[in-house]
């Protein structure tokens, strides 16, 4: 009588390495390398909490910009591309309640995520187009764009779901080229336009203090070497954003909190805000662990187990 046979044990795991699919070379890696859903879930209801307050505040030109002559609509490339027509009262109140509904619905991430994401998406779009379609354009609302755009290919995500995941890692990280983007193209923007170093050698934040500042900014006109400091700071921030994309832990938190002061400093200093921009700086956070701090949730709630 034979013993009977003990049962093999598990083989380990293989490396994240060795694995099938994108992220098997650096490259791969670092579109790919997987990222917990709850970060998705989280800036999903940051993007779609702050869409009601953009298109009501921010951008609501579109509404009054519906109230003008047809002939003042000089549609910008995506418009005069896509035909959009000239807004009406009826037109834009009908996009406005749409997009927001749609947001609202995405914001859950549990019914229709994809399909509402994308209305959302969508009618953001049209409507922001149209609010740039009368001689202001903003550079501020790129990576709001973006993220409107990406973050419903993810599906389904909860703030308590924390297994890693190839399309979550994707989202982010786009999110997060169309926050560098922004920088870096107002970097290259200064020297197509003012010249370098011409640009942070003149006078711009000193003009834009006297024009527009506050009582706290208008005291620090009559410091030219400060401001011109601070220039030369700006600029370099900008210029040297791309490596927000490569860096990691702490020192990457720590130029995100520059980013975050240098807005707040912006607004209190001259009332520019870069609101629809500086939210998603929180796409470069480990935004997951919030989950923990929620009342009546563990520190780390464990997906279910895979039923097969």
């Amino acid at each position: 009588m034979t013993a009977a046979a003990t049962p093999e044990a598990p083989r380990p795991v293989q490396a994240a390495a060795d694995a099938p699919g994108p992220a098997r070379t650096v490259w791969g890696r670092w579109w790919f390398g997987p990222v917990p859903r709850a970060r998705i879930a989280w800036l999903r209801i940051i993007g779609y909490v702050f869409l009601p307050f953009d298109m009501l505040l921010l951008t609501g030109s579109s509404m009054a910009h519906a109230r003008l002559p047809a002939d003042l609509y000089q549609p910008v490339l995506l418009g005069r591309l896509l035909h959009l027509p000239a807004p009406t009262p009826w037109s834009m109140y009908t996009l406005l309640v749409v997009t927001v509904a749609a947001g609202l619905v995405a914001a859950t991430g549990r019914a229709l995520p994809r399909a509402s994401g994308y209305i959302a998406a969508c009618g953001y779009l049209w409507w922001v187009t149209i609010s740039m379609s009368y001689g202001k354009v903003d550079h501020d609302h790129l990576a709001l764009v973006v993220a409107l755009f990406v973050l419903p290919s993810v599906g389904r995500a909860r703030i308590g779901d924390t297994r890693g995941c190839e399309a979550s890692a994707w989202s982010v990280r786009c999110v997060q080229i169309g926050v560098v983007a922004a920088y870096f193209l107002s970097a290259w923007a200064k020297v197509r336009i003012g010249g370098f170093p011409a640009w942070p050698n003149g006078s711009t934040v000193q003009w834009a203090l006297s024009r527009r500042g506050t009582g706290l900014g208008r005291e620090l006109i009559g410091f030219p070497l400060l401001l011109k400091a601070s220039q030369w700071i700006m600029f370099s921030a900008e210029a040297l954003s791309p490596v927000m994309l490569f860096l990691r832990g702490r020192p990457l938190y720590l130029l995100v909190l520059f980013f975050a002061v240098f807005h707040a400093v912006t607004y209190a200093l001259m009332t520019i805000h870069f609101l629809p921009h500086a939210i998603w700086l929180a796409a470069f956070l480990p935004l997951e662990r919030l989950t923990g701090l929620l009342p009546g949730r563990p520190a780390r709630e464990e997906p279910a187990a895979d039923p097969r």
